[in-house]
Parts: C-alpha cells; sequence; structure tokens
C-alpha cells in the first residue's frame, strides 16, 4: 500500500473498543462543546462566539485561499472554524497512534448530528488517558452531570489512568470596557472577541475533583528576541516525576493561553511544572499587577483513594493551528508513554 495514501475517513460510527495490552496507553480527546449550539450562534452577536470561516478567511488571508478551503470544499460558517479544531489535532493522533498501536478516540458532547454523549462507561472503559479539552463558552451551560462525576471517579481508582483537564482562556470577564481592550491589545489576535469565556464543564470537574485551579485571561507568549519562536519555557524538573517534559522546552505559540491559576496555598498535593513567560512590550492586568509568567503545565499526582493522575494543560497544546516544533512532539510522545 502507498504510505503516501491517507486512510478512509468514516463520520457517525459507534465506536469499536480498544483491547487493553500492558504498557500500551489507549487515549481519548472529549471535546466538551454541543457542537450544534457553538455553531448556530447568532453571527451579529460580538461577544462569545467562535470566528466564522469567511472571518477566518479574512483575517488569515491568504492562507485559505486555495481550493480546498471554497465553498465547495469546506464549511464557510463557524462550522468550519469548529472543523479547524478537529483537523488540528490530526498530527497528535498520527504520532500517539504510532506510539501506542491504537488510534485516539473522539468525543463530543453533543456532536454535529445532534448526538449527546455525558462521560461514561462508553467512553471510560477502554481509556487510559482521557484529554477532556474545555472549549465550551461559558453561556451554553455545560455542566458535568453527577452521574457523570461519579463514573469519573469511579475510574480514576484503576491504576495507570490520567485524567488531563484543558479550560480554555477566559478572556474580557470584566464590565469595564477599557480592560477588556486592552486584554484585547494585548494578545492581538483579531478573531478573538472582546469577551470570550470558556470552559465551563472543566470548571465543573475542577470543582467536583478538588482541583484548586481556575482558568484565568488569554495571555500572548513571549518570543525570543528577534525571532518568531516562542521563549523556553521554565520547567520545574524536580517535580516533573512522570517525566512529562523530558527533552522539552517549549509548547507551540498561541497568542491567548491561559493561566491556570492556584487557588490555594497548599502545594503539596498539586504542582506547577512548567510556566510560560508572558509577552511583556504588550501590558495586560495581570502583567501590570507583577507577574511575568503564566501556569501552563500543572500535575497532581495520585492521592487517597485516587490511583490515577490529574494534568492540567490547554488543548491547543495538542494542536497545529499555529504550528509546531520537535520539542511539541516530545511532549506528546511522553503523554503517550507516561508510566
Amino acid at each position: 500500500m502507498n504510505s503516501n495514501i491517507k486512510p478512509a475517513r468514516t463520520y457517525n460510527q459507534n465506536h469499536v473498543p480498544r483491547k487493553y495490552t500492558a504498557g500500551k496507553r489507549r487515549i481519548s480527546i472529549y471535546w466538551t462543546w454541543s457542537y450544534p449550539w457553538e455553531s448556530n450562534r447568532e453571527l451579529r452577536v460580538l461577544d462569545n462566539r467562535f470566528s466564522t470561516m469567511t472571518e477566518v478567511r479574512r483575517v488569515s488571508w491568504p492562507d485559505y485561499e486555495t481550493p480546498e478551503w471554497d465553498e465547495m470544499h469546506f464549511l464557510q460558517g463557524i462550522e468550519g472554524t469548529l472543523e479547524l479544531f478537529h483537523r488540528s489535532t490530526l498530527s497528535f493522533q498520527g504520532l500517539a497512534e504510532e506510539i501506542t498501536g491504537y488510534p485516539v478516540a473522539i468525543f463530543q458532547r453533543i456532536d454535529q448530528a445532534g448526538y449527546k454523549l455525558p462521560i461514561d462507561e462508553r467512553i471510560l472503559a477502554d481509556t487510559d488517558t482521557l484529554m477532556v479539552f474545555g472549549l465550551d463558552h461559558l453561556l451554553s451551560g455545560q455542566e458535568a452531570a453527577s452521574e457523570e462525576i461519579a463514573a469519573i471517579r469511579e475510574w480514576l481508582k484503576r491504576e495507570g489512568t490520567c485524567l488531563l483537564i484543558g479550560p480554555h482562556h477566559d478572556v474580557g470577564f470584566t464590565d469595564d470596557m477599557k480592560q477588556r481592550q486592552v486584554e484585547y491589545k494585548h494578545h492581538g489576535d483579531e478573531l478573538v472577541p472582546r469577551q470570550q469565556r470558556f470552559g465551563q464543564y472543566t470548571r465543573s470537574l475542577m470543582k467536583a475533583f478538588d482541583v484548586p485551579v481556575i482558568n484565568q485571561f488569554g495571555l500572548r507568549p513571549a518570543v525570543v528576541k528577534g525571532t518568531k519562536e516562542i521563549a523556553p519555557l521554565t520547567i520545574n524538573k524536580e517535580l516533573d516525576k512522570l517525566e512529562l517534559l523530558k527533552g522539552v522546552t517549549t509548547f507551540n505559540f498561541h497568542p491567548h493561553l491561559p493561566h491556570y491559576a492556584l487557588t490555594t496555598k497548599d502545594i503539596k498535593h498539586i504542582h506547577v511544572l512548567a510556566r510560560q513567560p508572558i509577552d511583556l512590550d504588550r501590558p495586560h492586568p495581570f502583567t501590570q499587577a507583577g507577574n511575568t509568567e503564566f501556569n501552563a503545565l500543572i500535575w497532581m499526582p495520585p492521592q487517597d483513594k485516587r490511583a490515577g493522575h490529574i494534568l492540567l494543560a490547554d488543548s491547543t497544546i495538542f494542536t497545529t493551528l499555529f504550528g509546531g516544533t520537535d520539542s511539541l512532539e516530545n511532549f506528546w510522545r511522553n503523554i503517550a508513554v507516561m508510566k
């Protein structure tokens, strides 16, 4: 078979469970959004919606002006932008499958066809690492039900499990319009409105599992002077017992990343493994308060009845919408082989 030929794509089929193999991690991605709610947002509303593909084309011109992105081949509304997120994880999926021997299962809370899938045994039974990507707008009201929390809690009693929670940014949370404008100028992404608040579902998970973190702001990473390369992470190697950051110096650049603020002073059971330097040339209330870095990767080791690990990392670390690096692939590998 020609290795350049891509596999046939399937859609709207039932998941085929993956059998357990010792030492091989089965990874699943769960998008927390209601695809219909997000794609049906009123375009005359400025805030708290994804951009349309038409808006993406206008801002990113001429990147999407080739035939494969026209109205014959690709969706032009908000749903087109949502599909970009799906496409952006393909490289991670390919690498993870190469390492583990298992395809990465992709689930959505409410999918394109209108089917709702809560997190339950259908997802958890053949999953070792569950990556919950919090790209649901707060306004959509996504919350983890008590049955989901109970199912995840039971799953985390199983040795070798890992729950990766990825709440996205919270831009313009304030009613102060001047601050919203400052935040907008800081990240510099014309596709992000003055207010774009994400992650209610992931916030409900963090509350349920006593994860003392809140996703704040949308901060622009610093770059190496004179280049467009993202500045290296500040890594706490002594705390990195799982070697998640082995061979890792940077993640990928994304102009508005969340700060995972700790809401506790008791750091015995929660560890900030990596911090990202912030672009200090662009004013922001967070840096004006004296901060120069934001928390980018957090680990909560097993505790009490929880045998599984909990990680916090933004979903964009696993995408290639804003490029990728060898360092990023090393992080993906470390996630795929973690013990």
